[in-house]
């Protein structure tokens, strides 16, 4: 049974920095890539930033690219989201997710597992 549990959520001041964390286990293949999705109240789910497993392939959305970096480390089978500089814009529930692929997608339909979900609110 595939599990996908995130964590480091908060509340930050604007400008501010996190970093989150996401641990998948039970996962059936060893080709797959991990993504991190984010909602926020009364809007649809968005994409933030994928890599494959492997670390070579990165891709982010507009808005948080060059101040979101996402990595992994494969000995803790652990992907990582560093956030700088956040914004308020940047409030939402933080979702990590799984797609059994080796390559990388801005689709949330084509990610398997999820995990539960976790707050980060940008505030003064």
């Amino acid at each position: 049974q595939v599990h996908v549990v995130e964590s480091g959520g908060g509340l930050v001041q604007p400008g501010g920095s996190l970093r989150l964390s996401c641990t998948a286990s039970g996962l059936p293949r060893d080709r797959y890539t991990m993504g991190w999705f984010r909602q926020a109240v009364g809007k649809e789910r968005q994409f933030v930033a994928s890599i494959r497993w492997t670390g070579i392939g990165t891709d982010y959305e507009d808005s948080v690219r060059g101040r979101f970096t996402i990595s992994r480390d494969s000995v803790e089978n652990t992907v990582y989201l560093q956030m700088n500089d956040l914004r308020p814009v940047d409030t939402a529930v933080y979702y990590c997710a799984v797609r059994e692929s080796g390559y990388e997608s801005p689709f949330d339909y084509q990610y398997s597992y999820w995990g539960q979900g976790t707050q980060v609110t940008v505030s003064s």
